[in-house]
């Protein structure tokens, strides 16, 4: 690509100028300024390491679990579901992934671009797969869609800023919903108990948590070098501008997101349709196995569960699905049916983007690797 104002020509999908894509001008110095964005090492040792954690885990999870919680009949109730139901679940979980790709575009994509559906299909679902199969709380697949990006023509400092927009809109959503729908239970809007422990306090944490990103991004685009020059300079001065720049970084992927949104880009519903058809597999195992807990249920359950994300285990395998156990099991769902459409839920979620996305990375390897010998796309 070319230089900083020939990319700001073009805006996220819409071909709308883009006000913060400059960050009014000035690029964070620190978010993403090396040439060589981190690789996902796919290293034989770490898959292998990988593979054995997660089918000893599913193991434990669908033949040691029911027995030690006295569920015999548990894998007997997995095996026969309700067929119509459970194809609905694995189409239901298509449409997720169809949201994700398409709010990786309205973030990442602009006209002209190298990036085209197949190429962000095979970026998102690599990515996916990396962060499933590694125990890295995401990072995995954040690096490997970084380096991607980069290898498109995007530079450095537009890609940090725009993965943190990504996350931002992404997350805004999870956020939202903590504060909607555990507020909703417990004040009797939506159907349902109403434990406060998993209504009241999630949707409290959701609450700080954006307003603390909303009072981030009214942080100055320069913020990391008016602290320099505040603390008058010298190592102070270079430490304390370092431990600025995350904020500053921050701030300027969250301002990106919030112009995102005001420009009314019909993909950008991708975030809102993530989390929406994910959480429908989960309604739809529950009636696959002839359950039917209130959707606000369902929906709390789901986000609560899925804190389990943030722990060092790749895709979150055992502590997503304690997580939503004992949120359903809080909210009076009888274990047995608790356990058994988690179990089933985590089947989809889980083994069906895996298997696609560890295919779609040397895929996206012979991608970039014809990017390299192609001209890149004018953007003047």
């Amino acid at each position: 690509m070319g230089d900083k104002a020939s990319v700001q020509q073009q805006g996220p999908a819409t071909g709308e100028a883009d006000p913060q894509a400059s960050l009014d001008g000035r690029w964070v110095e620190h978010a993403g300024a090396s040439e060589e964005m981190p690789r996902v090492r796919f290293t034989r040792g770490r898959l292998l390491a990988s593979v054995v954690f997660v089918v000893s885990t599913a193991a434990f999870l669908y033949f040691v679990l029911p027995k030690l919680l006295g569920l015999r009949e548990t894998w007997n109730r997995i095996q026969h579901g309700n067929g119509w139901w459970l194809a609905l679940a694995a189409a239901l979980e298509v449409c997720s992934f169809v949201g994700y790709i398409a709010l990786f575009r309205a973030v990442f994509v602009r006209r002209p671009s190298r990036i085209d559906w197949r190429a962000s299909y095979e970026i998102t679902m690599a990515g996916l797969a990396a962060t499933r199969l590694f125990a890295s709380a995401g990072a995995g697949g954040i690096a490997l869609t970084a380096w991607a990006l980069r290898r498109s023509g995007l530079e450095p400092r537009i890609v940090a800023c725009r993965i943190i927009a990504f996350m931002a809109l992404l997350y805004g959503v999870y956020m939202g919903a903590l504060v909607i729908v555990g507020l909703g239970l417990y004040l009797g809007l939506f159907a349902g108990p109403a434990p406060f422990a998993i209504t009241v306090v999630p949707a409290i944490f959701g609450g700080v948590a954006i307003v603390i990103f909303l009072a981030v991004s009214l942080l100055p685009g320069d913020f990391d070098r008016l602290v320099k020059r505040w603390s008058a300079g010298g190592r102070l001065g270079r430490l304390a501008g370092h431990a600025a720049a995350a904020p500053a970084a921050v701030a300027s992927g969250v301002r990106t997101a919030i112009h995102l949104v005001r420009t009314r880009d019909p993909y950008l519903l991708g975030a809102v349709a993530w989390w929406g058809f994910d959480i429908a597999v989960l309604w739809a195992c529950f009636h696959a196995f002839g359950a039917s807990p209130p959707t606000a249920v369902v929906v709390m359950s789901y986000f609560v569960g899925m804190v389990g994300n943030a722990l060092p285990l790749p895709g979150g395998i055992g502590g997503v699905d304690g997580g939503m156990i004992g949120a359903f099991t809080a909210f009076g769902v009888p274990v047995q049916l608790a356990v058994v459409a988690v179990l089933a839920y985590r089947g989809f979620a889980f083994w069906l983007p895996t298997l696609p996305g560890a295919v779609a990375y040397p895929q996206l390897r012979r991608t970039v690797a014809r990017w390299r010998v192609s001209r890149a796309p004018s953007y003047t």
